[in-house]
């Protein structure tokens, strides 16, 4: 699996089959779907906090309309990555999808299991930076509950799921290959999380990308292996139970020396929670 807009070179991984149709604006290629690259399949039900945003206007039924993926954070709330949900993944301004939704509880894309929840509020984070992927999050307010088992909790600054080594589950519906060979059933792929140290060597900056440790975690092999890929954006890297990362960005799928990058939770627990006792809202509309 793999991030959307930003994986071209350096490309975010959101859904590409489709988009070479849309009339999108900018110069750079665009990608708005992926799968695990080297992984395997599993059912929803074994990490039911996977769901994927569609959309069948844009992007067509072939695969109900997936284009990224979200992680369950609440019982109508979903977290997805902040590049899915540009003009320059959709080719027009998020709100004025109309048919946007989030499908959960689904294995197979095209199997009537499962919801699907039309998105009633987006929130993207206004720090996202679309040319660093820095602060790569947005959060989603759906217009019915979610299956109640689908909830997952988000891990906090300092939790030892953080560390490097651990092992992390990253699950979606992106490419399976990096070639476009897109997946129609769920897969997830086992990577580790890598430090801060070896993710800053392998993006120091340039072509590659560059990688904050502030807003960023990356994971996978060093030899390259297993990983997130295009149509996979926004999906959930999970650690020990917990959320730790949402799939982001990086430097092809699988590749040695090139992990994947995954927005770091922690800070968006940060960002979304009061300061100091006072109420405010940390990020804005579309």
């Amino acid at each position: 699996m793999r991030r959307s807009l930003a994986r071209a070179l350096v490309r975010p991984l959101a859904l590409a089959a489709a988009v070479a149709a849309m009339p999108l604006v900018g110069a750079a290629p665009v990608h708005a779907g992926g799968v695990v690259v080297g992984g395997f399949p599993i059912d929803v039900s074994q990490a039911p906090w996977t769901v994927a945003l569609a959309s069948r206007d844009l992007f067509g039924g072939a695969r109900a309309g997936q284009f990224c993926g979200a992680a369950a954070i609440g019982p109508t709330t979903v977290l997805t990555a902040a590049h899915c949900l540009t003009q320059e993944a959709l080719g027009m301004p998020p709100d004025r999808v109309r048919d946007l939704k989030v499908i959960a509880g689904r294995t197979d894309l095209l199997s009537s299991e499962g919801e699907e929840i039309a998105v009633r509020e987006i929130r993207r984070n206004p720090r996202f930076d679309l040319a660093t992927n820095s602060g790569d999050f947005a959060v989603l307010t759906l217009a019915g509950p979610l299956p109640k088992d689908a909830v997952i909790t988000m891990a906090r600054a300092g939790d030892p799921a953080y560390r490097p080594g651990t092992e992390a589950l990253v699950s979606g519906w992106g490419d399976t290959t990096g070639e476009g060979a897109y997946a129609r059933r769920l897969r997830a792929a086992r990577v580790r999380v890598l430090s801060d140290d070896m993710c800053a060597r392998a993006y120091p900056g340039g072509r590659e990308g560059a990688y904050q440790a502030a807003t960023m975690l990356c994971a996978g092999e060093v030899a390259g292996g297993p990983d997130g890929c295009q149509g996979d954006s926004g999906g959930p890297l999970v650690a020990a139970g917990r959320l730790i990362g949402l799939v982001s960005w990086g430097s092809g799928c699988g590749r040695p020396e090139h992990p994947g990058v995954y927005t770091r939770v922690s800070e968006v627990v940060r960002a979304l929670e009061p300061a100091q006792g006072a109420r405010r809202r940390p990020y804005g509309g579309t």
